[in-house]
């Protein structure tokens, strides 16, 4: 894990060596030195993938700025991450960033200073289960061994929240294990876990490693119909999608629950780079969407409305004169 002083440290170097090599005349610094550090999420997820095509696009087309995509618990982590000045940039689901704004959830009486870039693709809540244990609902998870995904992460919350609408104490009524992705998959295989949550986009690396190593061992349970006691309580920042059959060969579409991802970024970033990184999301689409294929699934329009996140005025201006 990289620090701030880490990153002072090496401006500083950079400074002292430009100043003796006679650039004293040179214009205003790049903003923390020109390093851009992008928190993702676990190495077989989406957000890592997509993260490092984006950090390539950075450090290739925005001069002064080299990007590098670091793994981590995902949203709640990115976000104090963010917030702390460790990160720069970072993933994260719109709930959890919805939380962060507001000081609610795991940022309880500590709203944070994020805003937002973009609101990208979708996650789809992934409920893994053993196919011979003939759950088909959640409330059938009483009892049974859970990884709910890593800490301070926003599968985490919508697992916990999830099993609160199906009735369960996510602490009492499962065995909760919080694994990350490669964890959660590695015990799965083993048989020392019954059921595993993740929140992706399509397909997910370690979820489509799994099931195609064993076809027919494990089902996607299917949520959609807990959609209404999650609203409820949690309003609308959900929705309910199919998960297509296509995407990991099961035998039918799975009905689940969806939530947005946003990309976010300090209050305190200067307009103009701000600006910048959001142009390059559009400019170099393309070669995101070689990276991941959730990358085509967003536009300008849709990409704008982050609300209850508020857009930062470098990203809003650019979405202003597109």
């Amino acid at each position: 894990m990289i620090g701030r002083s880490f990153r002072l440290l090496a401006a500083l170097l950079t400074a002292v060596l430009a100043a003796g090599c006679g650039a004293a005349e040179a214009g205003p610094q790049p903003w923390h030195g020109g390093r851009i550090f992008l928190a993702t999420g676990n190495t077989t997820g989406v957000y890592y993938q997509l993260g490092g095509g984006y950090a390539d696009v950075i450090s290739r087309h925005l001069p002064g700025y080299e990007a590098r995509a670091e793994p981590t618990g995902a949203s709640v982590e990115n976000i104090n991450r963010l917030a702390s000045g460790d990160m720069e940039l970072a993933f994260s689901l719109a709930d959890t960033a919805a939380d962060a704004v507001v000081g609610r959830g795991a940022f309880e009486g500590q709203p944070q200073q994020v805003r937002a870039l973009a609101r990208v693709y979708s996650n789809y809540t992934h409920v893994i289960v053993r196919a011979n244990a003939k759950i088909t609902k959640l409330s059938g998870l009483r009892g049974k061994r859970v990884s709910t995904g890593s800490p301070k992460s926003g599968t985490d919350i919508i697992a916990g929240r999830l099993l609160t609408a199906a009735g369960l104490d996510p602490d009492r009524d499962v065995v909760r294990a919080t694994l990350s992705l490669p964890e959660t998959v590695k015990r799965m295989r083993a048989g020392t876990l019954d059921a595993m949550f993740f929140s992706g986009g399509l397909p997910t690396p370690g979820i489509a490693d799994l099931l195609a190593s064993a076809p027919g061992k494990y089902a996607l349970l299917p949520i959609a119909d807990l959609m209404e006691p999650l609203t409820a309580r949690h309003g609308s920042v959900y929705t309910t999608a199919e998960l297509p059959k296509e995407v990991y060969r099961t035998r039918s579409a799975t009905p689940t629950v969806t939530v947005a991802n946003v990309i976010l970024v300090s209050a305190d970033m200067p307009d103009q780079l701000a600006y910048d990184l959001t142009r390059l999301l559009f400019a170099y689409q393309a070669d995101l969407v070689k990276v991941h294929p959730e990358a085509g699934n967003f536009t300008q329009q849709s990409a704008s409305g982050t609300d209850p996140i508020p857009l930062h005025p470098g990203a809003a201006r650019f979405y202003q004169r597109g």
